[in-house]
């Protein structure tokens, strides 16, 4: 749950330097509920995450010492396997964060967007190559 706090700190950052971008260039102000705005906002946080994700970690994760790996554990995920834990992520905030509380009830304490998208979270124990699964 760390991970997801730091990774909530650096999300909030990104996105309140991001729509500088789009204030400068509409001039001023720009008003509240604009969809344009809106889906300018959900880009810029897919693009961290998948980036993120691509890579096998984002910035809450690297604190954590966490690695996400597809469920095989052997290799970094996929783009399809992003793309459905970003909408199961945002499924799960939507619903007040059940797939985040799934977890507690999973045998293998995953949530709703690691099982949908095949993927796991494991900690890399540092000075060693191998990673142990998070339980």
């Amino acid at each position: 749950m760390m991970a997801v706090l730091y990774d909530t700190i650096a999300v909030f950052t990104l996105v309140y330097f991001a729509t500088f971008i789009p204030v400068v260039m509409a001039g001023g102000a720009i008003e509240s509920g604009n969809p344009l705005l809106s889906v300018y906002v959900v880009i810029v946080i897919y693009t961290y995450f998948a980036i993120c994700w691509k890579r096998g970690r984002t910035l809450g994760m690297q604190a954590w010492r966490l690695v996400l790996v597809t469920v095989d554990g052997e290799q970094r995920p996929p783009w399809r396997a992003i793309n459905v834990r970003f909408v199961a992520a945002t499924a799960s905030l939507v619903l007040g964060g059940a797939g985040y509380l799934a977890a507690l009830f999973d045998a293998e304490h995953r949530t709703w967007h690691d099982r949908w998208s095949r993927t796991r979270l494991v900690l890399r124990v540092i000075g060693r190559d191998d990673l142990i699964p998070t339980r």
